[in-house]
């Protein structure tokens, strides 16, 4: 928040870009502007006001200021995001990405997991542009967090680009090096790998418990979909077997009638 000394020098600051702009605005206008500004960073306001004296043509706004400090803010565009949120859904990726693609994604999974990609990116932008909208409403600042992927190469890389992007701090980014350096891969995490892998490894016994539940509803759910399948076809037989009674008799009555006009 800008202090009241802050304050009024935006407000002045304010008042010289519209009068660049052959406009001249009220101190007590120029004051509610700078109040309704007072939430952003100062460098942010101050880029925002010299890009409003490139670029407009017309009278300054607020909303013409906004949008400059909005645009600044890092979040990516609709596009970009998307793109990002398609990258993540790589396992092997690992994939740097603020709190609004991830919501976003939330929303557009159930239906990409049904192959529908053009679908899912429509629910992905409506609410990722939903989200930004009320984050910088709220003047929120963008945060990005790491999602670590499997692959140990990628994951040193995707860290190492996001500290020179400034996205994660260099302090940040030397943590997770740091972390994916010293941290072995436990026992259970390579049993779980295996299940991707083909790989074996010996899990622990609490995971095994889990690991053996999860068969049994895998196994429940194949058995009912094969129950189901062989109910499905006994009854298209049946049908099959039915039409076909049906028009054999019907041929039969006809070669009757046919046989009693003779």
């Amino acid at each position: 928040m800008l202090s009241s000394d802050e304050r009024a020098q935006l407000a002045g600051a304010i008042c010289a870009t519209a009068e660049t702009l052959g406009q001249t605005i009220s101190a007590t206008a120029a004051e509610l502007m700078a109040d309704d500004l007072a939430v952003f960073a100062p460098a942010d306001i101050r880029k925002a006001l010299q890009a409003c004296r490139r670029e407009l043509t017309g009278k300054l706004t607020l909303a013409a200021v906004l949008q400059r400090v909005q645009a600044a803010d890092g979040r990516p565009g609709k596009d970009e995001a998307w793109s990002i949120a398609l990258t993540a859904g790589d396992e092997s990726e690992t994939v740097v990405m603020t709190a609004e693609i991830r919501l976003a994604m939330v929303a557009a999974q159930p239906i990409l997991s049904r192959r529908d990609v053009v679908g899912a990116r429509m629910a992905f932008n409506s609410a990722y542009e939903r989200l930004v909208s009320a984050a910088r409403a709220e003047a929120k600042p963008t945060t990005w967090s790491v999602s670590l992927g499997l692959d140990p190469a990628r994951r040193v890389t995707a860290i190492e680009s996001a500290v020179r992007m400034q996205l994660i701090t260099q302090q940040t980014g030397t943590q997770y090096l740091t972390d994916l350096r010293i941290a072995p891969i436990t026992i259970d995490g390579q049993a779980i790998a295996g299940l991707i892998t083909g790989s074996t490894a010996e899990p622990s016994p609490h995971l095994r418990e889990k690991l053996a539940e999860v068969r049994q509803i895998v196994n429940a759910a194949k058995a009912r979909q094969k129950r189901e399948q062989l109910k499905k076809a006994q009854a298209d037989r049946v049908d099959t077997y039915l039409r076909k009674r049906k028009f054999r008799a019907a041929i039969a009555a006809a070669q009757r009638k046919e046989a009693s006009r003779g």
